[in-house]
């Protein structure tokens, strides 16, 4: 066995300690060891979440690992029997063939309005591909880890932008066209629902993408922020103003 880190787990543990300090334990870093050795996950490209305490890995970091493991296909297909476009609720199955012989590894996503976030309401159908996707994707690669976006509390219903997921947050100002809303009116909204500070908020994304700007980092590091940003602020506003305010206070000490 190795006796010194590679650069991936080096990075990871760095940025992991930047972005979750105070929320990061022993064995929280000896399991992203695991998952850097293991899988390639990396933090900085969007592949892994640490919420609540827990890891979780993105959509993203499914895809890239089963290219990275040159998958051979992904079948998905609504179950009609259990879909309802009329109080949208949506059930697909989606089937991973690791190889030309491989018989497939089956899993089933859910969604309707009652578990996703209401940020996104009216993309539902989207919402229930990609979980079944990250099912399949789990089993046929053995990943232990739950997706963030088939958690209903987190979902932010990202949308697989296939071949665009490193396009940086300033095309992301334009309309997205899938009927979804655009990441910076997400965020906005969030800021005007909760009386957060504007910049505060920029400085913190910047330091939760690992960027020196939030301009600088890939848009599905900035919808991780936002789905981050959303779920602290519904579970716990004040220690939300509080980690805002630091950011303040370091400006301060700068000056």
């Amino acid at each position: 066995m190795r006796n010194e880190a590679t650069d991936l787990e080096r990075k990871n543990l760095a940025l992991a300690k930047r972005k979750w300090a105070g929320e990061l334990g022993r064995p929280n870093l000896e399991v992203l060891k695991s998952l850097s050795q293991q899988y390639g996950f990396s933090i900085a490209g969007g592949d892994l979440l640490l919420l609540e305490g827990k890891w979780y890995v993105t959509h993203a970091g499914l895809v890239r690992l089963s290219n990275h493991a040159r998958c051979f296909g992904i079948q998905v297909q609504p179950v009609h029997e259990f879909c309802n476009p009329a109080i949208g609720r949506w059930v697909f199955k989606a089937t991973v063939y690791k190889s030309p012989r491989s018989k497939g590894f089956v899993g089933y996503g859910d969604a309707d309005p009652s578990n996703v976030s209401s940020l996104v309401h009216g993309a539902e159908m989207r919402v229930a591909e990609t979980r079944a996707v990250n099912r399949a994707l789990r089993k046929a690669y053995g990943i232990g880890l739950c997706s963030v976006e088939e958690i209903g509390s987190f979902a932010a219903a990202i949308e697989p932008a296939r071949g665009k997921q490193n396009a940086p947050l300033r095309s992301s100002a334009n309309p997205s066209g899938n009927g979804q809303p655009r990441l910076r009116d997400r965020l906005c909204l969030l800021i005007r629902q909760h009386q957060l500070d504007p910049t505060l908020v920029k400085r913190y994304a910047a330091d939760f993408c690992g960027t020196e700007a939030l301009r600088d980092a890939s848009r599905e590091l900035v919808e991780s922020f936002v789905t981050h940003l959303a779920e602290w602020a519904a579970r716990d506003c004040k220690g939300l103003l509080c980690k805002l305010n630091s950011y303040a206070q370091c400006e301060e000490a700068k000056s």
